[in-house]
């Protein structure tokens, strides 16, 4: 296929988390505001005068330093986060917005705090004096108890604080502003998504992963018109005459912003159709909706608890909405198979990956490929021995359903 516009661009803008469009939102003026879970509405942190910033750690080689705080067993995504802000990686940070949700996440987040103390000057990681962290609670369940409790928690915990610290309009109107950029940028994201349900998709899994990845990192005011781009540019956009893949799979899972991780899975001939995981698109996309009567605030807190599929969600009706969904999208994408991937040490999904590799093909018939990785993909010669295996599995069950 032609190689699309801007890839080399956004390529390019992943490489390390100050990147050129952070630095630019910031010399406009606008205050960058890290976080580190969906449960964090990003929208919120998108109100004029400031921006999110969904930490990564792109290039991280060993997080040994931070190992020494955090332990060699908690998941490698916390630990190169802390090991990127160690190095002064998050400097550029004007604040974070942390959840109560990831323990491992959640004590990162708490060793980045200020904290004004003698016997800790050591520990001041983000070289920022105006920098701060705030913490806020995400509750269990998603009843109206807990939706009115969640905005009171964004209420006090986010729109507080930025209003304090950064004087920033946290007012109706200007939630409204945040909300209607989050469903644009949505629009446009699931817009290039739809084109991968095609017999013969025109966008790989690489490049929407890079795609998405822009947009949760990047100040969407300054990316929004290259995403406008790249979604005409995709209307007339041939695949090539002979479809380079040989089965179609959904990927699924924790936390993965790593590109070259959907690389490797195509390059084993599977492509990877649809993303069901942290950082995906499949939930973080979908265009917020304010109910006649409801506050923006109120909206928001709704939206990110009923679209979430998080395993912290534990009661057996939404273990088993999640195995739907899964399949729902497996049918709607056309996926031949799943791969559900936990990081190493995530508790949360290590459960529900052992669930899911036995619940999807014993009552759905899709066959599933479960991976345990780290963070780090060091051993991509065995993650590639494997997906080249599950590949070979599902072109042998396509060819004995034709037999029969």
């Amino acid at each position: 296929m032609k190689d699309l516009k801007h890839l080399i661009y956004f390529e390019d803008l992943l490489q390390q988390a100050n990147n050129e469009l952070v630095q630019k939102g910031r010399a406009d003026g606008n205050k960058a505001v890290g976080y580190t879970c969906y449960f964090m509405p990003e929208v919120l942190l998108d109100l004029p005068g400031c921006f999110a910033v969904r930490l990564r750690a792109p290039g991280c080689t060993s997080p040994d330093v931070a190992t020494y705080y955090l332990s060699s067993r908690t998941c490698h995504y916390a630990r190169s986060l802390m090991e990127r802000a160690l190095e002064g990686g998050y400097n550029f940070l004007d604040a974070d917005m942390a959840t109560e949700t990831c323990t491992a996440t959640t004590r990162f987040q708490e060793h980045m705090e200020q904290k004004h103390l003698d016997s800790v000057e050591d520990m001041r990681i983000v070289d920022n004096d105006d920098f701060f962290v705030e913490f806020t609670d995400v509750p269990f369940k998603k009843t109206p108890n807990s939706q009115a409790y969640f905005a009171e928690e964004l209420e006090y915990h986010v729109l507080r604080p930025l209003r304090e610290h950064f004087g920033i309009d946290t007012s109706d109107e200007a939630l409204m502003k945040a909300i209607d950029l989050h469903n644009e940028v949505s629009n446009l994201i699931n817009e290039i998504g739809d084109y991968r349900k095609l017999e013969k998709p025109t966008i790989t899994g690489y490049e929407f992963h890079v795609i998405q990845l822009v947009s949760l990192t990047c100040p969407k005011y300054l990316i929004i018109d290259k995403l406008r781009e790249t979604a005409e540019e995709l209307k007339t956009r041939e695949p090539d005459q002979r479809w380079p893949f040989r089965c179609k799979v959904l990927l699924a899972g924790s936390e993965n912003d790593d590109p070259d991780f959907t690389k490797m899975i195509e390059g084993c001939g599977a492509e990877v159709v649809c993303d069901r995981y942290c950082y995906g698109a499949v939930e973080s996309r979908v265009p917020i909706v304010v109910k006649e009567g409801e506050r923006p605030i109120e909206a928001i807190a709704r939206h990110y608890l009923e679209t979430s599929n998080c395993p912290r969600y534990m009661p057996q009706d939404e273990m088993r909405a999640r195995k739907q969904h899964l399949a729902d999208l497996a049918k709607a994408y056309n996926a031949d198979g799943i791969i559900v991937v936990s990081n190493k040490f995530c508790e949360y999904w290590s459960y529900e990956r052992v669930i899911d590799s036995f619940v999807m093909p014993r009552d759905f018939g899709i066959p599933v490929c479960s991976i345990e990785k780290e963070y780090i993909n060091s051993a991509s010669g065995q993650l590639r021995t494997r997906f080249q295996a599950f590949v070979e599995s599902l072109e042998i069950k396509k060819i004995q359903e034709g037999n029969k």
